[in-house]
């Protein structure tokens, strides 16, 4: 197996080889020497850092290149790229840079100062001249020591070395159209340090983080493998897709030979073989890598402070596992820079209404943006108190700005006079029917920011229900939370709603986040059954009546934790527990791969849920004590039949094995907009056998439940009627959620 150093080498050549074929062509017929995009008249570099310096000429042509009095050579490689890397300088300019080969070049108006990648999607790219107060910001940008590189949109598949963008002065002309929030944060560092600010604004509306990512992220975080497979297969240069490419040419040749013979003999072509999925570029700009590739690399390894990133809002349903890809990003630029752990600041998205979205999916969000601060030199700035609920773009940037300048400032340039943090919750503990919270980062100490009583704060008991909570102040760095309606709290929230705006503040103003603690997801009563529910999380219960009616009435839940539980989850499971009066409770608990994501149907497959699924899921986990079923957590390919219309026995999907004139697992004329019978079964077709069934919930009429296979009439339990029979009728839905 590769190390993450042998892979990082081979993507890097792997770079090198896909940039060459796209500059072969004019790169080594160029004679004059030429120097990378982002050095243009104007520019600012990094003081006290070395300072790369690129660019191209003829092979093997000796370069000279001179700075504020110092003077370095390189000379041209075999494809007529070279590199030097001049001494660091101290804050200050104007500065001339000449490079000198077969032709000179001169740049002018030069400064050295501090530099800044603002990087993400809408909300960083959001200009200037919208944001709040934008005549009076306009006023202030006459800074002619604030210089902007601002990078148009470019999608593309493989790494890019040319960009169109130059160096510019900050006017209010030039600042219009720049980035709201890293021109008040430039402009905050500028009055602070007193020294040239450079921001290189990179971002694209709408963008997810997959496509900033570079390829050695991805490969240094687990969770993201599969991106780094992905990219490779599509990468023109990498092994895999040298494979797979040649397997594919290979398929193409071989029915060109079958269709030149088709031809002579007369007969009817076949369709020629289709290019898999998989080697078609990731060139759209939703494709993993390609904004780095068109709007990050061809900068690299420009010498740099650190990075300011507001992003997060198109990777919303992603819960958990966006901190995971938080940390493929910061990973990935820290890596293909290699200029250190650089500082990695981050804004928390702002509460917002995302119409009918969970209200819990954007809090985890949070919770991801939170966990990825383990990372070392990184920070966040929260914003939940100069949001817009009813805007996804907040137009107050300047408090956003300044709140990651306060960062930079304590952590990069020595201000440790200054409360740069929001408060962070240090511990907890549980005392009798209330919650004592410890707070970080109070400054002089906690305080209501409206002078009223603290807000948003809620309680769990064992059973996963949720209270609001009364928190008062206790100290400076204490909360007591606690409710009248719970006796013994297991586990606190705060702020876990999308439009949660609190008013919890340290003593120069700035907000909490959102955060949980203690045990504060719903209980899984089915570990009890067995142990291969561990892991997952309930969803629904639903205490089956005997008639359920559900064409006319939904589901009444005992339990549905469906706000508490977002997308992306990995795995579902159903679980039927059956009692006849005096007998022993029989229970099936099968689980699959998620075979969708919309948690609202997981359910019953009512009209209203617009749910329908007749297809193959697995590999199915199964548990049961009910003989004859299989056990184990691998026992076959699973088959769901699961709509709220009437069905028949024709075997329409033509299953194997299934009956035509029986309803069993291969039945028919189920739809997805049409009340009627209903059907939920799901089936191991290749053992012609129903790991459960409940049918007929749709009528009014007694419903039908059965584990395994019906000892009489149709295998599936339809036409059974036998839901008296049963004193416990219970359906338990979990999900395992990714992460």
């Amino acid at each position: 197996m590769m190390t993450t150093r042998t892979a990082t080498r081979a993507i890097r050549g792997i770079h090198l080889f896909a940039v060459l074929l796209l500059l072969a062509g004019t790169v080594r017929l160029c004679a004059d020497v030429k120097l990378a995009d982002i050095f243009t008249d104007h520019m600012v570099l990094q003081r006290d850092k070395p300072l790369p310096i690129w660019g191209w000429a003829k092979p093997q042509e000796a370069i000279r290149i001179s700075l504020a009095g110092n003077t370095v050579n390189a000379v041209a490689n075999a494809e007529g790229r070279w590199r030097a890397t001049l001494p660091a300088l101290p804050a200050g300019g104007p500065h001339t840079l000449t490079v000198s080969g077969n032709n000179t070049l001169t740049l002018g108006d030069i400064l050295v100062g501090e530099v800044w990648i603002c990087s993400g999607q809408s909300n960083m790219e959001w200009p200037l001249r919208a944001a709040e107060s934008a005549t009076k910001a306009l006023a202030e940008a006459q800074q002619p020591a604030i210089r902007f590189f601002r990078i148009g949109h470019v999608a593309s598949p493989v790494p890019l070395d040319t960009v169109r963008a130059s160096w510019t002065p900050c006017t209010p002309d030039t600042a219009r159209d720049a980035t709201a929030v890293g021109f008040f944060f430039g402009l905050d560092l500028h009055r602070e340090l007193d020294v040239p600010i450079g921001l290189i604004d990179s971002n694209w509306g709408g963008t997810r983080i997959e496509p900033w990512t570079p390829p050695e992220g991805f490969l240094a975080v687990e969770k993201t493998r599969p991106l780094y497979d992905k990219v490779m297969m599509a990468l023109p240069g990498s092994p895999v897709y040298k494979k797979a490419m040649g397997t594919y040419l290979d398929s193409l040749r071989t029915w060109i030979e079958t269709m030149k013979t088709a031809m002579a003999e007369e007969q009817a072509a076949t369709p020629c073989p289709e290019m898999p999925d998989g080697l078609k570029p990731l060139s759209r700009p939703t494709d993993p890598c390609a904004l780095y590739n068109g709007m990050i690399h061809p900068f690299v390894p420009f010498a740099i402070r650190g990075v300011i990133w507001y992003q997060g809002e198109s990777n919303r349903f992603d819960a958990h596992l966006y901190a995971y890809k938080m940390r493929a990003l910061v990973e990935g630029w820290r890596a293909i820079w290699q200029q250190g752990d650089f500082p990695f600041y981050w804004v928390q998205l702002a509460p917002y209404i995302y119409g009918k979205e969970s209200p819990r999916g954007l809090p985890r969000i949070w919770e991801a943006q939170t966990m990825a601060l383990d990372l070392p030199n990184t920070g966040m700035a929260v914003i939940n108190d100069i949001g817009n609920l009813h805007n996804i773009h907040p137009r107050n940037k300047r408090d956003v700005g300044k709140r990651l300048a306060l960062i930079a400032k304590a952590n990069v340039y020595g201000r440790k006079d200054i409360v740069w943090s929001s408060p962070t919750l240090k511990d907890y503990r549980i005392d009798g029917n209330r919650i004592v919270l410890t707070f970080d980062h109070v400054g002089k100490g906690l305080r209501s920011r409206d002078g009223k009583s603290l807000t948003w704060f809620e309680l769990m008991d064992a059973d996963g229900a949720v209270v609001k909570a009364t928190a008062t102040l206790q100290g400076p760095d204490t909360v007591v939370v606690s409710s009248a309606d719970l006796e013994k709290p297991v586990g606190v929230r705060f702020a876990w709603d999308q439009s949660a705006e609190p008013n919890l503040v340290n003593s120069a103003g700035l907000p909490a986040g959102a955060f949980r603690a203690g045990k504060v997801e719903p209980k899984n009563p089915i570990t009890k059954l067995t142990p291969m529910a561990k892991g997952f999380l309930t969803a629904y219960v639903l205490d089956i009546p005997v008639k359920c009616g559900y064409n006319e009435n939904a589901p009444a839940y005992t339990i549905d934790h469906t706000k508490d539980l977002t997308t992306p989850f990995d795995r579902i499971a159903y679980c039927l527990e059956l009692q006849k009066k005096g007998g022993k409770k029989h229970f099936i608990f099968v689980s699959m791969n998620a075979f969708t994501g919309d948690i609202h149907k997981i359910g019953v497959p009512t009209v209203d849920t617009r749910a329908f699924f007749q297809q193959d899921v697995g590999p199915l986990t199964v548990a049961s004590n009910v003989k004859g079923i299989p056990q184990g957590t691998d026992v076959g390919k699973g088959f769901l039949e699961f709509w709220p219309s009437s069905y028949s026995p024709q075997n329409q999907r033509g299953v194997p094995g299934a009956s035509d004139t029986v309803f069993d697992f291969g039945d028919g004329g189920g739809t997805a907009g049409t009340k009627g019978y209903g059907s939920m079964q799901i089936h191991i077709p290749a053992r012609r056998l129903t790991l459960f069934a409940f049918n007929c919930w749709g009528h009014n009429g007694s419903c039908e439940l059965g584990i395994g296979n019906s000892p009489v009439g149709n295998p599936d339990w339809t036409f059974r009627s036998n839901a008296a029979d049963y004193t416990l009728r219970r359906l338990t839905i979990l999900v395992r959620l990714d992460q």
